[in-house]
């Protein structure tokens, strides 16, 4: 056959042709985003680019699988699936919070519809509370965040929260509601036991480390989030924890300087050292704009200033409060229109503000662009997770991890390093079972499980109680006897006689007081407990007695003449000058998880010693707020007459301002000795890091940890400074006789202050430093000064 010139033009235009079609057919079957060979960004912009404006709106969305329907069988039904799920598909789902095979169920079902029954088959992030433990029937339950404060040890948090990814990622959860970065400073503030603690350089420690065990090393997460792990959300932003009169979602009042310093420096840590995915801004109103409408803070302060990449993830109704509660905002397009413009880019827990997006765009009251830029984020942090390229499949095998020797044990440690010893009069503890014939176990929280707000359940199989932790430890060496004496805030008293009979009847008492707070807690949803909750989120308080009759049942107590051992199970520091004063030991042991009872038990009868350090101060009244130990020079007045009662003075004038236990106090069964502060260098620039070491020696009988603490003070100062602020702390056990050396590496960058002009900069002159075992404790000082 003669081949022409133009019979092989239109040869060659035809395998083009061809060759086209081929490749466009396979890029079809096998997108770029569905491969993983291509970058995140190549994968992100190219399902962008595929995305209607109701696909990418429904990215901005989330729906929760507890509106999965379920048929005679068990199974999920189609019909709520489709309902639920069709169409556009959603961008995020909420956990169930049932049993780890109800969730995992639900989860794989999910997962699969969205894969297989939507146009671009996107799955979505299911999220869950992982506060203090997977909220999930079956997951190990943690001692509560105020006592992962207590630690001061961010290594054993970090794998706490390591544990917690595992038994979440293994029922198909992508993304946790957690950590706190709030800062305690008002203990009537209902959710203080959510928070780390008082100071912003702990709660950041403590909070990167949680970040860091949840997501993975920050080097390995810029890229991707590691194979069971979760993703990590910081809230709540910003100064949530500060409102007026301490009463949740009140307004905040707070200056620029102020709110950069303390509330805003644990996420920033966590943003550009832990590299946090996701941010979650709070219910508040600050300075009278609502956060969830704020585009200085979520824009122009949040991504502008500090960097954050991540998505932005309402709180529970948090946009329809702009309206509803705040009244700033008309209607439900408004609100959602004001949240968009702010920076919001996720609603939850179901579509409000965020309906009619697409409808307000097509109108032109919304820009397109703006719902791009969030779907951008929400995209790359599912491709980083991996969630295009590993579907979801319940794995019976794994989950036998769950809740594991190994968790159990790990909360048992958390919760033996959160115990916090607060007065030991004349060695009261350990109590010595070769010296004992019984001990009285007596209280409302003596035989009851109390872990705080955000867990799925209180009941006693759950957990170890302090009463059988105690008889467990004893065993028959020493006869136990238990009365409840009062319940938890009831006002009946009339148990209160027989509780006077046990311990007239025994050796010792424990006594075991607190409070309780509602499970599955949250705004608007939840189980209220048996006990009417005294702490968590909602529930505020005007005093910090312990509740009901229980003071009475102490006094009680005490006036039997036994030797008593007051040990507090609760969500906030209670103001216990009485308590104090009156009896010999004093153990605060906040809500500590499942393995609590027995922590507490050991910690009581020394098989273990207690290395606690309070992260809150506490206040001897509620007049005494803010109790806080960061103040400024004139933060405890000018007069320093401090008054009594018997002999009235100034600042106050029957009190003083100082704290009943001081922020980082914390008693032991040995002793420790300080000496040896050396500074490497005392002239420093700006950009240097301070390099100092000191030398701790045990020299008790047995073997302890102290959490050893570093304190600034810059001396003179543009702007006022606090008096003391921590900058280091380490965690360090020794042996009996055995001296550590402890060293410290401070970047010169952390003495940076906000000045006049509302720059940052760390200002030349003279820096005093301060090591001890508590803020108030202070054993060693030096001098050091900034060119």
């Amino acid at each position: 056959m003669r081949i022409t010139t133009g019979t092989l033009g239109g040869l060659l235009l035809f395998l083009i042709f061809t060759a086209s079609c081929s490749t466009q057919k396979s890029n079809e079957e096998n997108p770029i985003y569905k491969n993983r060979n291509y970058s995140v960004e190549e994968r992100v912009n190219d399902l962008l680019g595929r995305m209607t404006l109701e696909e990418k709106v429904a990215q901005m969305n989330m729906t929760t699988l507890r509106r999965l329907e379920t048929d005679e069988q068990g199974n999920i039904t189609k019909p709520s699936l489709d309902s639920l799920l069709g169409g556009p598909g959603i961008g995020f789902l909420e956990s169930s919070f049932t049993d780890i095979a109800d969730i995992s169920k639900r989860s794989e079902v999910a997962d699969r519809y969205l894969r297989e029954n939507t146009r671009l088959g996107i799955p979505a992030i299911q999220i869950a509370e992982c506060l203090h433990g997977f909220m999930a029937h079956g997951a190990t339950i943690f001692p509560q965040a105020i006592g992962q404060g207590s630690t001061w040890n961010p290594e054993l948090i970090q794998d706490m929260a390591k544990t917690i990814a595992r038994e979440a990622s293994l029922t198909g959860v992508d993304q946790a509601l957690s950590p706190l970065f709030d800062l305690a400073l008002d203990p009537r503030y209902g959710r203080v036991e959510e928070c780390y603690g008082e100071d912003p350089f702990l709660v950041a420690e403590i909070g990167k480390a949680f970040v860091t065990g949840l997501q993975g090393d920050p080097k390995a997460t810029v890229d991707s989030i590691p194979e069971g792990n979760l993703m990590a959300m910081a809230k709540h932003y910003l100064a949530y924890s500060a409102p007026i009169g301490g009463i949740n979602l009140g307004p905040v009042s707070v200056g620029a300087r102020d709110l950069r310093n303390l509330h805003l420096y644990p996420f920033k840590k966590a943003i550009q050292e832990a590299n946090i995915y996701a941010v979650m801004p709070s219910y508040n109103e600050l300075n009278g704009i609502p956060l969830h409408a704020n585009e200085s803070m979520l824009t122009d302060l949040l991504r502008e200033e500090i960097g954050f990449g991540g998505y932005v993830f309402s709180d529970y109704q948090g946009i329809e409060m702009l309206g509803r509660f705040q009244k700033t905002a008309s209607d439900a397009q408004d609100a959602g229109l004001r949240a968009l413009k702010a920076g919001v880019e996720v609603e939850a827990p179901y579509p409000y503000g965020f309906a009619k997006l697409a409808e307000m765009v097509k109108s032109g009251k919304a820009d397109e662009t703006l719902i791009d830029n969030a779907v951008r984020h929400i995209l790359t942090a599912k491709f980083k997770a991996g969630l295009f390229d590993k579907p979801y499949h319940v794995s019976e095998q794994e989950q036998k991890v769950i809740r594991s020797d190994e968790a159990k044990k790990l909360a048992y440690q958390v919760a033996v390093e959160s115990v916090t010893l607060l007065k030991n009069e004349n060695a009261t503890l350990p109590l010595d079972m070769d010296k004992l014939k019984s001990v009285a176990v007596i209280g409302p929280n003596a035989d009851r499980v109390q872990y705080g707000d955000y867990s799925y359940t209180k009941h006693k199989s759950s957990g170890i109680t302090v009463l059988e932790g105690i008889s467990e430890t004893v065993g028959s060496k020493v006869e136990v006897r238990y009365a409840e004496g009062c319940g938890i805030t009831d006002l009946d008293e009339s148990g209160i006689k027989k509780a006077v009979e046990t311990a007239r009847e025994s050796d010792a008492v424990v006594l075991v007081i607190g409070g309780t707070s509602a499970v599955l807690s949250g705004i608007g949803w939840g189980k209220e407990p048996s006990d009417y909750a005294t702490c968590g989120e909602g529930y505020d308080r005007t005093e910090l007695s312990p509740p009901g009759v229980q003071p009475k049942l102490i006094r009680a107590i005490q006036e039997t003449g036994k030797p008593v051992v007051l040990v507090m199970v609760h969500g906030r520091p209670y103001s216990i000058a009485w308590e104090n004063e009156n009896l010999p030991a004093i153990v605060e042991a906040w809500y500590p998880g499942e393995q609590g009872g027995k922590a507490v038990a050991d910690i009581l009868f020394g098989n273990a010693n207690p290395s606690g350090k309070l992260s809150v101060s506490v206040p001897k009244s509620v007049g005494h707020i803010p109790s806080y130990y960061h103040k400024k020079p004139s933060g405890k007045g000018y007069y320093r007459q401090r008054g009594t009662p018997e002999k009235p003075g100034r600042d106050f004038v029957f009190s003083s301002p100082d704290a009943l236990y001081p922020f980082g106090h914390g008693l032991s069964y040995t002793t420790f000795e300080y000496s040896d502060l050396k500074i490497e260098n005392k002239e420093l620039a700006s950009s240097d890091t301070l390099r100092l070491s000191l030398k701790v020696k045990n020299i008790g009988s047995v073997k302890g940890k102290e959490v050893v603490q570093v304190y600034l003070n810059d001396l003179v100062s543009s702007v006022t400074t606090p008096l003391k602020i921590l900058k280091a702390f380490d965690k360090v056990e020794i042996a009996p006789q055995a001296t550590a050396t402890v060293r410290f590496e401070i970047p010169i960058k952390e003495m940076a202050l906000w000045n006049a002009e509302m720059k940052q900069v760390v200002e030349p002159g003279g820096f005093q430093i301060m090591a001890g075992s508590s803020s108030e404790d202070i054993r060693l000082k030096d001098s050091f000064s900034v060119k």
